[in-house]
């Protein structure tokens, strides 16, 4: 390393001091946390991201973004050339950066990983990053501590795109590395062009059928409400009313948003009973999530909530029908020697419904730990790879080498039988391909294909619904010493650590008809999730608190030794134990002195 560079980096790495006695860790939304303790955190990621765009001899991204989180929160996440996710060998050298006490432990870290990369760190390569933020309004000032990161590697060069949904990021890095026109504006006409096309390819009879072409989407206060008020002016046959765009006063994932309408369901602030019956969407703070839902009564606030599976198996039929109308019988003298392998992937989190209805439709179903980064991963290894998780984070993967056969196909088909079926489902298939962001989840441009899936079918919001049942399902959170001491195995379903768990998860989950359940470690805190069906939704919930009552009996604390305050007072803030949603909150409770943990847990109210 060259004395001058050696000489930037310690003076840049002094004026960002990281937070003191907080360990922050790379996980597959990258850094997240409080604004207030995040610029050291993101200006050292700057000047990793400049490290991989010298590694990779291509242009990466750095989108700062907390997703789904309150609006006092943010983080910060590196695109990949490919328009992915930072790749996981280097997440490791992340969080020791992130975490370095000192100038000097920073710049021994850089030195020998760029030894290790063989990082051509002499100020001869360049290094391109482009930079994209959500409207937290700690964005601005988070934005410059990356810039001054950046600058602080020789050779590279920050391009600030301003206010961007996060896949608008990953889109325009994949798009920059492939040599397309990386802008916004090529992002909206390539989405709005390629709905307009699959629209022109609904079939006739259908188009007669008047279907309502209105869509109400919350917007959650945040960048993808303001990039859909841009969209919908560019779009026919689609008419899309937006609410919670930011502009009104709200809150930013206040009451609104896919997390919130996807874990509370109900519906979000700005919706009432003027709705009921309407087909509405929602999306997250930084637009990666969208799921659907419908208000059914005027008296409850209460939805029907067609989640990130359901939109996952609209997708799938709708690939299905037109790979079989493409490859049907009477065209062998054509090009008809490359049948796609079509995959579907899932995580355990999948309801067992969907999972059903999949297999019934014959597809391949294959199951990959949870984190959208495994079943990116896997759904890469199909022609046609389709994954969502149930919050809504999903898209569609096509391979290469099926996109070049499929475009030889489509110019066959349009020589030998121009305005065929089969011709016009090639073409539906290229449409599909470059409507969806195939970089990473995009509420935008999945909310543009369930809508025209939806017109192509003919089908309304409640048609879609009924394409399967849910089956009641309850997830619940207990409070261990040590997370780590619970190892899983096949897609993290089953525990094979500690002895004995596995075996008594099994017995208590074969009392309830169509039982399924299984517990896993979180990936931040120590704490055992435990995810439970059943055919009702008393024997859901009955099977999660059973297998908690065994978690906590293999590895819960001993709260008589740890926490004796809690068995002198009569009441007692309650900050730990098994609750009936995905967080924890604190109580009061009343705790008897004989009570054990599982069953003090089991009396918090909520």
């Amino acid at each position: 390393m060259k004395e001058e560079q050696r000489l930037l980096l310690l003076h840049s790495s002094s004026l960002f001091s990281p937070p003191q006695g907080v360990k922050l860790s790379y996980g597959t939304a990258g850094f997240r946390a409080d604004a207030s303790i995040l610029k050291s955190t993101v200006h050292r990621v700057g000047i990793l991201a400049a490290l991989r765009s010298l590694k990779t001899q291509s242009v990466v991204g750095l989108m700062i973004t907390a997703s789904h989180n309150k609006v006092t929160d943010n983080g910060v996440k590196i695109v990949d050339p490919s328009g992915r996710m930072l790749t996981q060998e280097w997440e490791p050298f992340a969080d020791q950066l992130a975490n370095a006490q000192t100038p000097e432990a920073f710049l021994s870290l850089i030195t020998e990983f760029v030894e290790k990369e063989k990082i051509p760190l002499d100020g001869v390569q360049s290094a391109e990053i482009l930079l994209g933020r959500d409207t937290r309004p700690s964005g601005e000032s988070l934005l410059e501590a990356a810039k001054q990161g950046i600058s602080s590697i020789l050779g590279a060069i920050a391009l600030d795109l301003g206010i961007l949904t996060a896949p608008q990021l990953h889109w325009m890095v994949r798009a920059r590395n492939k040599g397309m026109k990386a802008t916004e504006p090529a992002y909206f006409e390539q989405i709005s062009s390629s709905f307009r096309c699959l629209v022109d390819l609904i079939p006739n009879e259908t188009k007669s059928s008047k279907m309502d072409n209105t869509v109400v989407v919350d917007g959650a206060d945040g960048v993808g409400g303001e990039k859909l008020e841009v969209l919908k002016t560019m779009l026919t046959s689609l008419v899309i009313e937006v609410r919670n765009t930011g502009k009104g006063g709200g809150i930013l994932n206040d009451g609104v948003g896919a997390d919130y309408v996807q874990k509370e369901k109900v519906v979000p602030r700005g919706f009432c009973s003027n709705d009921v019956g309407l087909r509405c969407a929602s999306l997250d703070g930084d637009a990666d999530r969208l799921v659907y839902f419908l208000v059914p009564t005027n008296s409850s606030r209460k939805i029907d909530l067609i989640d990130g599976d359901k939109i996952l198996s609209l997708f799938a039929l709708f690939i299905k029908e037109q790979l079989s109308i493409l490859t049907k019988k009477g065209t062998e003298n054509l090009n008809n020697n490359s049948h796609a392998r079509l995959g579907v992937i899932q995580t355990a989190y999948a309801n067992g419904a969907s999972t059903d209805y999949l297999k019934q439709l014959g597809l391949e179903v294959i199951f990959t730990p949870t984190g959208v980064k495994h079943l990116h991963e896997k759904a890469a290894q199909f022609d046609i790879g389709i994954y969502f998780e149930a919050n809504g984070h999903g898209t569609i993967l096509f391979s290469e080498s099926w996109l070049s056969w499929l475009e030889a196909r489509n110019n066959e088909l349009g020589f030998a039988s121009e305005g065929s079926e089969q011709q016009k489902a090639a073409l539906r298939l290229l449409s599909v391909s470059k409507l969806i962001n195939q970089a990473v989840g995009d509420a935008l441009s999945c909310l543009l294909l369930v809508e025209v899936v939806l017109q192509h079918k003919g089908w309304s919001i409640h048609k879609w619904n009924e394409l399967y049942q849910d089956l009641p399902s309850r997830q619940l959170k207990v409070k261990v010493v040590d997370r780590t001491a619970v190892a899983t195995t096949n897609a993290e379903t089953v525990a094979i650590s500690p002895p004995g768990i596995q075996e008594a998860i099994d017995a208590e989950t074969a009392k309830y008809p169509r039982g399924r359940c299984f517990i896993r470690p979180s990936g931040t805190e120590d704490v055992i999730r435990v995810y439970a069906e059943a055919s009702t939704q008393e024997a859901a919930d009955s099977l999660a608190g059973s297998v908690a009552k065994i978690v906590d009996r293999f590895l819960g604390i001993d709260f008589k030794l740890s926490f004796p305050h809690y068995f002198e007072h009569y009441r007692v803030p309650f900050l730990f134990g098994i609750y009936s949603s995905m967080w924890m909150l604190p109580c009061a409770v009343k705790v008897p002195r004989n009570l054990s943990p599982s069953s003090l847990a089991l009396h918090c109210p909520g």
